[in-house]
């Protein structure tokens, strides 16, 4: 009996650090995508060509990755992991690609590190220990998790 409430303590602390992870990601993605469309457009196309429509499409994750921490359906957070995983990995390679073959300056390695750092942390929640079990994804929220 122990044993099952030691398993079900770490899997609801799991829980908790899935859904820090998208609040953190959530915000830091609403105020990129805020920063890139008030930012004037001459300033913006100095530093990276598109940026209103990055800012737009960071917004949206923003605003996808705050809300789907309510979400309950382990399959569909686990996807989600899988994901943004995917997602930020596959842009660390594209700005690294642009630092090496166009425009190479400070900021492209910032972005690397981060979007690096980012992507990693749903891959290790994801593929790490106890990622695969989907009661890690599903255990009911309790009223002290973070909203």
């Amino acid at each position: 009996m122990a044993s099952c409430n030691k398993d079900m303590a770490n899997h609801l602390d799991q829980r908790r650090h899935l859904d820090l992870l998208f609040l953190l990601d959530a915000a830091v993605s609403l105020l990129f995508g805020t920063v890139a469309l008030l930012t004037p457009h001459g300033l913006l196309v100095k530093l990276v060509d598109g940026g209103e429509l990055y800012g737009c499409l960071r917004i949206a994750m923003g605003w996808i990755t705050f809300n789907i921490r309510s979400v309950d359906d382990g399959r569909f957070r686990r996807s989600v992991c899988e994901s943004l995983c995917l997602c930020y990995l596959l842009q660390a390679l594209a700005v690294l690609r642009a630092q090496f073959t166009d425009r190479k300056n400070t900021i492209n390695w910032i972005a690397i590190v981060l979007l690096s750092a980012i992507g990693s942390s749903y891959g290790t929640f994801r593929f790490g220990r106890g990622g695969n079990m989907i009661k890690v994804y599903e255990l009911p929220q309790n009223d002290k998790t973070i909203r």
